[in-house]
């Protein structure tokens, strides 16, 4: 009997009905540009530790670190707790966190470390609550006189370290690597809700696109916007999570209020409304950097491809990504277009009525009074 080619065979499986089962298909309202964009730029979260995880992670090297009783283990641990920090928080690579000069490179008083030549390397912004960390590990004598340089360590060392950890906490080898612990910090920060083009930035990504439409956002925005998320992230002073990062593109200013427009570096138009003493009082003008937050219960979920006619200013399509039912309140998680997330909180009884579900298109819907306006 001839022998039977595996391509024949494939046809022959295809026939009796045991294709693969296809991917979901992107929403029909979202451009091919776009959805094109989200498998190019943003990272698959499905194949990275979440915000939790990260969490656990962090917390189990921290146990990790001082856990032993020999001082020249512990300050060995203190230096990979140290890089491991700089990669969850900088989203660095290892070869960038590896080649760094304690002294040299990172700036005690602005909270900045500089990844690469001063030229043509980029500048990251720490939290404040980070830096001092560091400087203070930095600063121990005993640190300085067991490892005079910090960060000069066998990348497979560091790697075989990462990988225990993970496994610690029975999480994959694959996913307490270096690349993925980077990979998860870039959804982390999308998932914040930090435009992409400051998150490509941030990781160092040769070509970000600084402009959106007509508006054009310098590295001196972008690195506005990082540090105000690396403060906010690390302090977390407000309770509102649906923020938004722009610039004011116009001012129509009335007899009493005035509506002030931004762009985000992500390319949304928020319009929002506040009265002519808080635009005084605010410094309000066309360029300025400013942020809107929404609370969750005023956004509202709209289920329907088409764009929806309303009297909200603000419309943007997404998709469901999480629901979080409770008995008397439930709260709907939104993955807009460009990767980020706006969260809307309803009445248990009232978002039945839509028979939401994760994976359902749906448009979040806000006017202009809903946004409260900060000056970062």
């Amino acid at each position: 009997m001839g022998r039977i080619s595996s391509r024949k065979v494939r046809r022959v499986k295809r026939r009796k009905g045991t294709r693969s089962k296809p991917r979901p298909a992107s929403p029909p309202f979202m451009p091919e540009r776009i959805r094109h964009g989200l498998i190019v730029s943003a990272p698959d979260e499905y194949q990275c530790l979440d915000a939790v995880q990260l969490h656990r992670l962090e917390q189990s090297f921290r146990d990790w670190a001082g856990d032993t009783a020999r001082a020249d283990v512990r300050q060995s641990r203190r230096r990979i707790l140290l890089i491991f920090l700089l990669i969850r928080y900088t989203g660095a690579k290892l070869s960038e966190v590896l080649a760094l000069d304690a002294l040299r490179d990172l700036d005690r008083e602005r909270h900045t470390v500089l990844f690469g030549e001063s030229r043509s390397g980029r500048e990251v912004h720490l939290s404040e609550a980070l830096s001092l960390e560091i400087q203070s590990a930095l600063a121990d004598p005993a640190f300085k006189t067991s490892l005079r340089n910090a960060f000069r360590v066998d990348p497979g060392f560091v790697r075989r370290k990462f990988y225990e950890r993970a496994e610690a906490l029975g999480f994959p080898k694959r996913l307490g690597g270096p690349e993925m612990i980077r990979k998860s910090r870039a959804i982390e920060l999308l998932q914040g809700n930090m435009p992409l083009p400051a998150v490509q930035s941030l990781l160092g990504h040769s070509t970000p696109s600084l402009t959106t439409a007509h508006v054009s956002f310098s590295e001196d925005d972008i690195r506005q916007v990082t540090k105000f998320f690396m403060e906010k992230e690390s302090f977390r002073r407000t309770s509102a999570r649906n923020s938004f990062f722009g610039k004011i593109t116009a001012l129509r200013q009335g007899d009493i209020q005035t509506l002030v427009e931004l762009t985000t570096l992500a390319g949304q138009a928020i319009t929002t409304a506040i009265t002519n003493d808080s635009l005084e009082r605010l410094g309000l003008k066309k360029g300025k950097l400013i942020t809107a937050e929404v609370k969750a219960p005023w956004v509202i979920l709209q289920k329907q491809v088409e764009e929806p006619a309303s009297t909200a200013e603000n419309r943007f399509p997404g998709v469901v990504a999480r629901v979080n039912t409770g008995r008397v309140n439930t709260e709907y998680v939104v993955r807009m277009a460009d990767g980020t997330e706006l969260c809307s909180v309803a009445t248990t009884k009232g978002g039945g009525r839509l028979g939401l579900r994760e994976g359902d298109a749906v448009w979040a819907v806000f006017n202009g009074f809903a946004a409260v306006l900060h000056v970062d």
